[in-house]
């Protein structure tokens, strides 16, 4: 059974107000895309690895991959016009080249700090549950409010998880998650675990970090950078 790593990197990333994509943004000397694609090409579990890129930076894409060693990148789709339109792009390419009960490891290209130990226990908790969706737990004290200037109650945050990418399915029941979707007229959901619960399904929580940060702001990018540069000092225990 394969694990294919699908990186999606179809948006425009118009809230970080850059000329270029920010999975393109080069931070030391390396662009964002060319971190996450190493995390997947290093992992030894991982058989494959597609993009969904946007539009007119496939060549850009390509040139990355060659440049930097990245020999498992075996697929480039073009990406939708939302992200639930660029997943489905990418699985549906998938099918026609693995089977149904193969892995598919849904990833943000703009999340380059994803650990190895992250991707594996995605894989275990999809290979023994059958999907699986890397969480954190919720930390903070969580306010409701109905016009986002004033609170109107409370919940528990320990009710609550915290998503990240990546999120495993095996590819036949994705793509069929993504059918079963169209015909009911959804076609906007914000990630494949909320498509999962839309449709009904259950989904399976495996472990995250608060390091596996998404770059979406400028501050995101100066998180990174320092993540990078950081290392854990000797007297903190693990």
């Amino acid at each position: 059974m394969a694990n294919i790593a699908l990186l999606i990197a179809g948006g425009s990333g118009n809230r970080m107000h850059q000329d270029i994509p920010k999975q393109f943004l080069t931070v030391n000397e390396r662009p964002v895309i060319v971190y996450t694609l190493e995390a997947f090409e290093k992992h030894p579990e991982i058989d494959a690895i597609a993009v969904v890129c946007i539009d007119g930076w496939q060549q850009v894409l390509m040139a990355y991959a060659k440049q930097f060693n990245i020999s498992k990148l075996q697929h480039v789709v073009t990406g939708g016009k939302n992200g639930q339109d660029s997943i489905r792009n990418g699985i549906f390419e998938l099918e026609k080249h693995f089977g149904k009960d193969d892995l598919v490891l849904i990833h943000d290209a703009i999340r380059p700090m994803v650990s190895s130990e992250i991707i594996s226990d995605n894989i275990r908790v999809a290979k023994e549950k059958g999907n699986a969706i890397t969480v954190i737990p919720c930390a903070e004290a969580m306010l409701q409010t109905e016009d986002g200037e004033v609170s109107c109650g409370t919940y528990p945050r320990d009710s609550l998880k915290r998503t990240q990418t990546p999120q495993a399915f095996k590819l036949g029941e994705i793509c069929q998650l993504h059918r079963d979707a169209l015909e009911a007229g959804i076609t906007n959901s914000i990630a494949s675990c909320t498509l999962m619960i839309e449709m009904g399904k259950q989904v399976y929580f495996s472990k995250g970090s608060e390091k596996n940060i998404k770059l979406t702001t400028l501050e995101d990018i100066d998180i990174f950078k320092a993540l990078l540069a950081a290392s854990r000092s000797d007297w903190l225990k693990d």
